[in-house]
């Protein structure tokens, strides 16, 4: 029996999106190959919508040890790098890179890319996870996912 999938057509801003319900996340995390989510810890919850102060957490935060590899979690395009935070006491992990694919924006915090831009295909290697347990000692380390329009990615997990 055929899987099926169902399309949604989404109009933001002029722009047309194409958003597959049956998309899912590949293994992004050496160490971690069913994508294993941070739940709680000293600093927190990793879950979307967890509060943070005053503020909610608009993301999914998925484990990996620090210096791990980080992959592909399918076909993506590169599309730059990104600075997660203006406190230079959190420079060990103050980076990041934006991803398009499967009809999807996302973004990744505490990775270092390898590089920033071109095609990878899934399951390739795109950076290494940073160290947190340098600015948040004790933290369940984890890539922080991210969707550009900040919605909840738990879906493609």
């Amino acid at each position: 029996e055929k899987k099926r999938q169902t399309a949604y057509t989404v109009v933001l801003k002029g722009s047309l999106l194409w958003v597959c319900d049956a998309v899912k996340f590949g293994q992004l995390c050496s160490g971690n190959p069913s994508n294993s989510r941070r739940t709680s810890d000293g600093w927190g919850q990793g879950h979307y919508g967890a509060g943070r102060g005053g503020r909610l957490h608009e993301g999914l935060d998925i484990k990996c040890s620090d210096g791990s590899t980080v992959f592909a979690p399918f076909d993506v395009t590169l599309n730059g790098k990104l600075t997660v935070y203006t406190d230079p006491s959190k420079a060990a992990i103050n980076e990041g890179i934006n991803l398009s694919g499967e009809g999807l924006c996302f973004k990744l915090f505490y990775v270092r890319p390898d590089r920033t831009s071109g095609r990878v295909r899934k399951g390739e290697r795109i950076g290494t996870m940073l160290p947190m347990q340098r600015v948040y000692p004790g933290i369940t380390s984890h890539v922080h996912v991210q969707m550009c329009d900040k919605s909840d990615p738990t879906r493609y997990f």
